[in-house]
């Protein structure tokens, strides 16, 4: 086994590798088009999606790659690695695995972490009939995140601003401006959209014809950027009751936004309200699994130099291509001792999900 050859250097050779390994296990993919783009060469864009398991089992786990768009080749190179080493043919009774790959083929193809409508997918699974959530403190922090250059007098001063706002209130206070999402700036960080996305409409879908009639729904989703370099954070999202069952799950280690255990800040609209939703029968056990890269200031530099490159910028620049660079190097440490730890601990929470599963009765 050569764990680093999971992995892959971009989101088409990412999509060859699942399919190829779907179909040397004899498994039928299911490939949903995003007819709203094309990737960062132009290729068709897709979330493929691969069931393992009964068609009528009552416990379905469900492992997915790339909400986060560049953050995907870290679960693509699990769900490949699974795979390949044929390790889910001896699942529980009455047990499926729903692979979901690619949830945001744009942003993995166009190393973003956003759609092709600039929407953070973490954020766009909400009522849009509803009042919307509201993050007034990101008001106070846009216009210093969108500098009108980014090496220039405009930049230094934004960069003057940030650095006395998180002297004055802190660091946690300024990440949770930042990343709490938004819905007021389409053209800002952590915009949560004005309307569902296609990957949310397509997700809901996937996971209604799955899903609808399981007792027991599980969710592992793969994310990368918060954290020291190759450790896994299980953060629980969904409702409060349900966090117990994830700390006996997955143990000690799990956090919660909500509890303030967690790295991440409170953040409405994640993906999860749309697979509870959509199958509503079920108990309901979602976890993000967040492995670490650089620094989280260095981290969030890359999303403003990225979002900056966007409205702002030259894609095709020396500049330009350097920000693409510092993305990708934020959110994937293509280093062979990173994909290993990202691989080790991913099979361990794999099994440890579907011991939890096996459980529920």
């Amino acid at each position: 086994m050569n764990i680093p050859d999971f992995f892959s250097a971009n989101y088409a050779e990412a999509r060859t590798k699942f399919l190829s390994a779907c179909e040397n296990r004899g498994l039928t993919v299911e490939s949903h088009l995003n007819d709203t783009a094309k990737g960062a060469n132009g290729e068709d864009l897709y979330m493929d999606v691969v069931r393992i398991g009964p068609k009528t089992a009552s416990k379905i786990l469900i492992l997915s790659s790339a909400t986060h768009g560049v953050e995907g080749f870290c679960g693509s190179g699990v769900q490949v690695g699974m795979l390949t080493e044929n390790m889910l043919t001896l699942l529980p009774d009455d047990t499926a695995v729903l692979m979901i790959h690619a949830i945001n083929p744009h942003g993995f193809s166009h190393l973003r972490r956003v759609n092709e409508d600039n929407v953070d997918l973490n954020r766009n699974f909400l009522d849009f009939d509803a009042p919307l959530p509201e993050n007034p403190d990101y008001a106070d922090v846009h216009h210093m995140l969108l500098p009108d250059d980014w090496e220039g007098t405009s930049f230094e001063a934004a960069q003057a601003k940030i650095d006395d706002y998180i002297e004055e209130k802190g660091l946690s206070i300024f990440q949770a401006a930042v990343t709490g999402g938004q819905h007021i700036h389409d053209d800002g960080l952590f915009f949560g959209g004005f309307g569902p996305s296609w990957t949310n409409k397509t997700l809901r879908a996937v996971v209604a014809i799955h899903a609808a009639d399981c007792k027991h729904l599980a969710m592992l989703d793969f994310h990368t950027g918060l954290g020291p370099y190759g450790y896994e954070e299980p953060i629980y999202v969904g409702d409060p009751a349900g966090l117990s069952r994830a700390l006996d799950w997955y143990g000690d280690d799990v956090t919660s936004p909500e509890a303030g255990t967690s790295s991440s800040a409170i953040v409405r609209g994640t993906i999860n309200y749309g697979i509870c939703e959509s199958a509503p029968k079920a108990s309901h056990t979602c976890v993000a699994l967040e492995y670490g890269t650089i620094p989280v200031l260095e981290v969030l530099e890359a999303l403003r130099a990225d979002n900056w490159l966007y409205i702002k910028g030259n894609l095709e620049s020396d500049q330009g291509k350097a920000i693409k660079k510092q993305v990708r190097d934020a959110f994937y440490c293509d280093a062979d001792d990173w994909k290993e730890m990202i691989w080790k601990r991913g099979i361990s929470v794999i099994g440890m999900g579907l011991a939890g599963l096996e459980k529920e009765t």
